[in-house]
């Protein structure tokens, strides 16, 4: 397995009057909508080096910060539950290691001897014979707030101004010359970031849900750890269904899309009934907790299922979006090289294949 060192923020960047606008308060869209889930299991090479480099963020995060993330390492267990989902896994699984990410293929029985509350039996409702476990972890919703003031004032960020509404953007010969807000107007080149950019991206739906603190599940997956972090984060793809335990004790399940593009942040009652169906085929132990709540947020979803952090075809604008469901766990690495392509001018390599002119080359 690779050692992961600990990688920190460039000091040689000389942008320090930064003004941050935020349309709401700070973490009310997509950044406080999430299910905490950190994770770097992915296939292709320029997503596999980018996610890398986001969870080593996350490892040291807070003492880069000093505050607190929560940050907790634990690994995520991705099911499969066919001779083609096994075959699936064990390629992505192997193209991991091939770049220094930690990966492991597990069987059944060792998957049931960590997690007893899975239903390993069997004849289970969706049988399954072995499992891929990916290096990943799961932290806090508390940063998305104080983390984000606390990274200010120790970023030399000038201005941050919440209920900040976007209302134009004033271009001279082809150049950036300032961003309209319902408060003020902002002078001088400026960097984009929406969750809704013009963009070839969709905005699907998708909902979240949680129940109850359950000690005795939390009990029972620490008893069953062996070298492993008791409480991994498990997911299937068949079901489209994943679930964690929270620092509290609660569960958070998640799914799939509600499949159809909307901007309200809500969702609808047969997607939570696919979620709980899925929840009580793979944990039957689990009908007997309750539901306490549900929320919503939107998925920015590009072609290509990788996000665009680049330089637009207007001097001095850039862009952060389409992250389709890896937003939140890649919130240090997409801040990280956003702020060095718009102090560089120019793409760092970890960034350089999310252009937005891949899409009109056919590359998306």
């Amino acid at each position: 397995m690779a050692s992961r060192r600990r990688i920190t923020s460039p000091r040689s960047m000389a942008i320090t009057n930064v003004a941050v606008l935020e349309k709401g308060w700070l973490g009310g869209g997509n950044t406080g909508r999430n299910t905490t889930i950190v994770r770097s299991n992915y296939h292709l090479d320029p997503n596999a080096h980018f996610y890398e480099f986001s969870l080593k963020l996350w490892e040291g995060l807070s003492r880069e910060l000093n505050f607190n993330v929560m940050y907790s390492a634990r690994g995520v267990l991705n099911l499969v539950h066919s001779p083609a989902d096994m075959d699936a896994s064990i390629r992505r699984g192997n193209a991991m290691r091939l770049n220094g990410i930690d990966a492991e293929f597990m069987s059944r029985d060792q998957i049931a001897r960590w997690i007893p509350n899975l239903d390993c039996s069997p004849v289970p409702a969706f049988r399954f014979s072995a499992a891929c476990c990916s290096g990943a972890a799961a932290r806090s919703a508390m940063t998305r707030w104080r983390g984000a003031m606390r990274a200010g004032r120790t970023r030399s960020v000038s201005t941050s101004s919440r209920n900040a509404r976007s209302t134009g953007i004033r271009v001279d010969h082809g150049a950036i010359s300032g961003v309209e807000t319902t408060l003020r107007l902002h002078r001088d080149a400026t960097s984009s970031a929406s969750p809704w950019p013009d963009t070839p991206a969709t905005s699907p739906r998708w909902r979240a849900r949680v129940c109850p603190s359950n000690r005795t599940c939390c009990r029972r997956w620490s008893r069953s750890r062996s070298s492993r972090c008791s409480i991994p984060v498990v997911t299937s793809g068949a079901v489209h269904f994943y679930i964690s335990q929270s620092d509290k004790g609660e569960l958070v399940m998640g799914g799939d899309l509600d499949f159809y593009n909307s901007y309200a942040q809500r969702g609808n009652l047969p997607t939570i009934e696919h979620v709980v169906a899925a929840c009580l085929a793979l944990f039957p132990s689990f009908g007997r907790l309750k539901l306490m709540r549900t929320w919503g947020g939107i998925m920015d979803m590009t072609m290509d299922g990788s996000p665009i952090i680049a330089k637009l075809p207007v001097k001095g604008l850039t862009m952060s979006g389409g992250w389709c469901y890896g937003g939140f766990k890649a919130t240090p690495a997409s801040g990280w090289l956003h702020a060095y392509t718009i102090a560089r001018d120019e793409p760092h390599p970890l960034n350089a294949a999310f252009t937005l002119e891949r899409f009109r080359r056919g590359a998306g």
